[in-house]
């Protein structure tokens, strides 16, 4: 008895270890997603690796794939609307959209695991102004899965305008973390003055008018899981086995 119950004691240490964070469970068994610490990893020119080729569908019909952002510095956002720290982080995102559109940074969101009315509904009614894929089984994490744990959420990736992977955060990110991963990108590509971008936390007017009872229901992730879990295994092991 003591053996199997050091042996489960370890498995849930591994489990809660993976990406420095810990799971979130919001349904059963297979539908467990790691909620990281928002630690972020920056990788220098001469080691990152080309971002796959992927492309989805946006919840207005429009077809995107991440060759079409090629010349631009891309942040791509993986997220759910039923993930709290999702909702958190929404407004630095907006805002960092917002400043960031002149100097050469496009945003994408990457809806996961979640319904797609409700994840409509939640864009609409916080206004967001970039695009996202729906990608219900999860099939745009699983081809960045050696840079980010696909069961990562959220979680967010910055890729230069070569195509090329130049920094990931695993978990919430903040409105200093994000600019600071991207003024170095914008300034190395020669897209402009990040330190001459409006400030719109500075504006007037800014912050008024939130209505934070618009956000919509917390479904639980659906049914159909089958195209992002028939690995977790591996996944949960690639995650757990990541340092950096």
């Amino acid at each position: 008895m003591p053996s199997l119950s050091a042996v489960a004691l370890s498995a849930v240490l591994v489990l809660s270890g993976c990406a420095g964070g810990t799971e979130i469970e919001a349904g059963g068994e297979e539908d467990r997603f790691i909620s990281g610490d928002g630690s972020a990893t920056v990788f220098e020119a001469g080691d990152r690796a080309a971002a796959p080729e992927v492309s989805g569908t946006t919840f207005e019909g429009d077809e995107l794939s991440l060759s079409e952002f090629e010349g631009r510095i891309l942040v791509v956002n993986v997220w759910a609307s039923w993930c709290g720290p999702c909702r958190a982080e929404q407004p630095v995102l907006d805002e960092v959209h917002a400043e960031y559109g002149d100097l050469g940074v496009d945003f994408l969101g990457v809806n996961i695991k979640d319904n797609e009315t409700a994840a409509a509904a939640y864009t609409e009614n916080k206004g967001v102004e970039y695009p996202s894929l729906f990608d219900q089984p999860g099939e745009v994490p699983q081809a960045f899965r050696e840079t980010v744990p696909p069961r990562a959420i959220p979680s967010t990736l910055v890729i230069d305008p070569d195509g090329n992977i130049a920094a990931r955060v695993i978990g919430p990110t903040t409105y200093g973390q994000l600019t600071g991963l991207l003024n170095p990108l914008v300034v190395e590509f020669g897209l402009g003055d990040p330190e001459e971008r409006v400030r719109i936390s500075e504006l007037e007017g800014y912050g008024e008018g939130a209505d934070s009872s618009e956000e919509p229901g917390e479904p639980e992730p659906s049914d159909d899981d089958s195209a992002a879990d028939t690995d977790q295994g591996a996944e949960e092991a690639d995650a757990d086995g990541d340092g950096t």
